[in-house]
C-alpha cells in the first residue's frame, strides 16, 4: 500500500496515531508472541536484564540502565528503536515530528489551518526517531530544551516573542520517539531539573515563551553507579521520576564471556580466510584474565574491568599470530601463550589501579593475571595428568624459550627435547601429532600451567626454567619470579 501524501488521505484511511510508549508496548507484545529475540547480539542477559527492560516497556515506564563500563548499556538503548514502527506520518517540514492530528508546534498548527486536508505528509523512519546525547558538564538547558533564535526572527520578520522564533533543543526534536542520555550523572543538576516536567506532566516550557509543548517521548538513561559520587550524581527528585532502574552486569560465567568475545572480536584476516584456528583453551584463558582482574584487590572495582579487555586482547593475540605467520611464511594462524603476553598493551590501559596496584605497576599486574588465568584453565584440561618428567628436566638445569616469532618447525624441535612433554600434552586433546601448530600451542599452554603452579619458572624474556625451592614454597606470591630478568646462557 502506498503511503498517504496528505492529511486528507490519512483521514480516509482511518490512520490511528499511538503514543510512542503504546507503540513500543504493542510492538514488544507482537515480538514476544512471535518468539523473536528482543535484543540480537546481547549475550548473558536473557534471565536478568532483558526481562526487567521488557517489564518496564510493558508498564510504559521511562528507564535507566545502571552498570559499569563495557556492559552493553548503549547497545541495548540503541536497539530499542527496533520496537518502533517502521515509519510514521508527520507534518512535512516540522522540526518536532508533529502529529498530523495533534500538532504541538506553531508551524504545524498554522500549516493545517492554511491547507486543511491538503497538508503534506512526510514519513519518518524509526532510526530518525532516536535522539542520543552524551551528558557532559557543559550541556545547557538550551541544548536539551531550546531557546530563542534571533536569526529566525530576523529572517522571518517575527517578534522575538513569536513562537515561530523558537530554536528547538534535542528533547523536542525527539518528539514521538526515544530520547537517550548517556552518563546521566555528568549532567549538571540544574539541567536535570529541566527534565522534571517531561517525566511527570509530559510537557516542557522553553525559556522566554508562554507556551508549553506537550511532548510524546520515551526517556532512557544510562549511568555508572559509582559516578554518583565520583563525578556528579543523579538528583533525588529525578531518580524518583524514573519508572524503572535496571542493573546490568558482566558475564556470569566463563562460557558466556567466551561467546561475547567470539561475537565481538575482529578476527577475520585477509589472506588467511578459513585458516585461523583459535584453540578453545586460548579463548578460555583470555576470558579468564578478565575474570581474574575483576576479583583482583589491586584493581579498582568501582571502575570495573570492561568486556572490551578480552575483546581487544583477542584481536591483539590474533594479530601477533598473524605477524608470526607472515614472517615465517606459514599459511595458517594459530595463537599461542606467547601471543597473549605480546598483547599486554591491550590490557594495561583497561585497568584502573588502587594504591597497591600503582606500586606494582600495570604491566606486572597484567602478567600476573595471565599467570593466574593459565593456572585456572590448566586445571580444567590437565587435572590428574603427570608432568613429573618435564619438571625434572627443568630441575636438571635445562631451559626452554619459544619465541613468539619462531616457526612451527623450530618450536617442535625445541619441545622434543623435553622428556614426555609432547606425549603428555596430547592426552586431553583430539588433534593429531603432526598438527604442529596446535601441538605447539598446547605445549606452551601446559608449560604456562606448570609455571602458574610454581613447578617451573618463567623469566621476562618468556623462557621457562627451573623453579627455586623458595618460589615453590611461596605459592601465594604469584608475581615473585617476575622480578627476575636473568638471561639464558
Amino acid at each position: 500500500m502506498t503511503q498517504a501524501k496528505t492529511l486528507g488521505e490519512l483521514k480516509r484511511r482511518n490512520y490511528q496515531v499511538r503514543t510512542v510508549k503504546d507503540e513500543l508496548r504493542a510492538n514488544l507484545i507482537a515480538k514476544l508472541r512471535a518468539g523473536e529475540r528482543l535484543f540480537p547480539g546481547i549475550v548473558g542477559y536473557d534471565e536478568t536484564v532483558v526481562p526487567q527492560i521488557t517489564n518496564a516497556i510493558l508498564a510504559r515506564h521511562n528507564l535507566i540502565l545502571l552498570g559499569l563500563r563495557g556492559q552493553a548499556k548503549s547497545r541495548i538503548i540503541r536497539q530499542l528503536t527496533n520496537l518502533l514502527d517502521e515509519q510514521i506520518p508527520v507534518i512535512a517540514g516540522s522540526e518536532v515530528n508533529d502529529d498530523p492530528f495533534r500538532p504541538i508546534s506553531a508551524y504545524g498548527r498554522q500549516l493545517i489551518e492554511e491547507m486543511g486536508d491538503e497538508t503534506p505528509m512526510a514519513w519518518v523512519g524509526r532510526d530518525a526517531r532516536f535522539v542520543e546525547k552524551l551528558a557532559t558538564p557543559d550541556v545547557t538547558i538550551a541544548d536539551i530544551i531550546g531557546d530563542v533564535d534571533p536569526i529566525k526572527a530576523a529572517k522571518g520578520g517575527h517578534l522575538l516573542s513569536d513562537e515561530l522564533t523558537i530554536h528547538y533543543g534535542l528533547l523536542p526534536r525527539a518528539n514521538r520517539g526515544i530520547f537517550a542520555i548517556n552518563e546521566l550523572p555528568d549532567l549538571a543538576g540544574k539541567i536535570q531539573v529541566g527534565l522534571f516536567n517531561i517525566m511527570q506532566e509530559g510537557d516542557v516550557q522553553i525559556k522566554g515563551y508562554p507556551v508549553r509543548l506537550r511532548l510524546d517521548v520515551m526517556l532512557v538513561f544510562s549511568a555508572n553507579p559509582e559516578d554518583y559520587t565520583a563525578r556528579g550524581k543523579i538528583i533525588t527528585p529525578l531518580k524518583d521520576r524514573i519508572g524503572a532502574e535496571v542493573s546490568t552486569h558482566y558475564p556470569a560465567d566463563l562460557q558466556l564471556g567466551v561467546e561475547i568475545t567470539r561475537q565481538e572480536a575482529w578476527t577475520t584476516r585477509e589472506g588467511f580466510d578459513g585458516r585461523l584456528r583459535v584453540p578453545d583453551f586460548i579463548r578460555e584463558l583470555i576470558e579468564q584474565i578478565a575474570f581474574e582482574a575483576r576479583d583482583d584487590q589491586r584493581i579498582d572495582k568501582r571502575s570495573g574491568v570492561s568486556q572490551r579487555l578480552p575483546i581487544t586482547v583477542m584481536e591483539s593475540v590474533v594479530s601477533n599470530a598473524e605477524r608470526r605467520a607472515l614472517l615465517t611464511g606459514e599459511d595458517e594462524i594459530v595463537p599461542r601463550i606467547s601471543d597473549i603476553y605480546a598483547a599486554l598493551p591491550s590490557m594495561t590501559g583497561k585497568m584502573e589501579l588502587e594504591y597497591e596496584g600503582e606500586q606494582v605497576g600495570a604491566g606486572r599486574i597484567a602478567k600476573d593475571l595471565i599467570k593466574r588465568a593459565a593456572g585456572e584453565i590448566h586445571e580444567g584440561y590437565f587435572v590428574g595428568i603427570d608432568f613429573t618428567a618435564a619438571v625434572r628436566w627443568f630441575d636438571e638445569g635445562n631451559n626452554l624459550r619459544l619465541a613468539d616469532t619462531a616457526s612451527a618447525a623450530e618450536c617442535v624441535t625445541l619441545l622434543e627435547a623435553v622428556p614426555e612433554l609432547i606425549e603428555t600434552v596430547t592426552i586431553p586433546f583430539d588433534f593429531k601429532r603432526d598438527d604442529e601448530a596446535q601441538l605447539i600451542a598446547a605445549c606452551e599452554f601446559a608449560l604456562e600451567g606448570l609455571y602458574a603452579g610454581n613447578k617451573i619458572s618463567r623469566n621476562e624474556e618468556g623462557g621457562y626454567t627451573a623453579a627455586t625451592k623458595a618460589k615453590r614454597d611461596r605459592r601465594g606470591m604469584i608475581y615473585d619470579d617476575l622480578t627476575e630478568t636473568g638471561r639464558f646462557s
